[in-house]
């Protein structure tokens, strides 16, 4: 029998944090390998385990992958949550790369001066209440099913709930204008492996904080 997955990683959310929300999902269990210093990475780097020197990196199945979206494409369609047929594959990377941009946006607000991080959430707020959320609301009203594509959960919901709940931490209300949105959440974060990783004690990393920034900071900045 294979053993778990191995994420190589900073001890907080970045790139990894939307693949240990797609092994939890699947019920996978995995181990991680934390970078906290510079030489830890240098030390994968000099290995030769990172294609291209950088990390995410998940062993897995007797690959180092790297690259956050190959990783999470090969998840995906291993624990079957990437549709049925190209045609629903084609959708869920639609809604996926979607939800990424706005994670993305979220992701680089702890690094924004302090002078722009207002500017920056706003921005944030306006684009997901604008540009993404009504996407999703729309395809839920027009699917008329409990998931964003079929009727079986795919990795395209996982996206979306996580996207939810960080877009929540900049703004609690942020939903208050999307129901269908608000009835998703609720239904996916009690799919019982998602409820479990949802609860105090599991992998899930925290929001960043300040010493968290200053410590990636030293590891990735020359």
């Amino acid at each position: 029998m294979a053993g778990k997955p191995k994420l190589h990683y900073t001890k907080g959310r970045g790139k990894m944090e939307s693949i240990r929300w797609l092994l939890a999902a699947a019920g996978v269990e995995f181990e991680e390998e934390f970078i906290e210093k510079k030489e830890d990475l240098e030390k994968l780097r000099n290995g030769g385990s990172l294609l291209f020197q950088q990390v995410p990196m998940v062993e897995i199945d007797g690959m180092k992958m790297v690259q956050t979206r190959a990783i999470l494409s090969y998840i995906a369609a291993k624990y079957n949550l990437y549709g049925k047929d190209l045609k629903e594959r084609a959708w869920i990377d639609m809604y996926v790369e979607g939800t990424t941009d706005l994670m993305g946006m979220i992701m680089y607000l702890p690094l924004q001066p302090a002078d722009a991080k207002e500017k920056h959430l706003a921005l944030i707020i306006e684009r997901a209440t604008t540009r993404y959320f009504p996407v999703y609301e729309k395809a839920l009203k027009d699917h008329g099913h409990d998931y964003l594509v079929g009727n079986k959960l795919s990795c395209a919901d996982i996206h979306l709930l996580e996207a939810i709940l960080m877009a929540e931490e900049c703004k609690p209300d942020i939903l208050s204008a999307f129901p269908l949105l608000q009835a998703f959440k609720g239904r996916i974060s009690n799919i019982p492996t998602i409820k479990k990783f949802l609860q105090p004690g599991s992998q899930r990393k925290p929001p960043p904080d300040d010493k968290y920034i200053a410590n990636v900071r030293r590891i990735f900045i020359v």
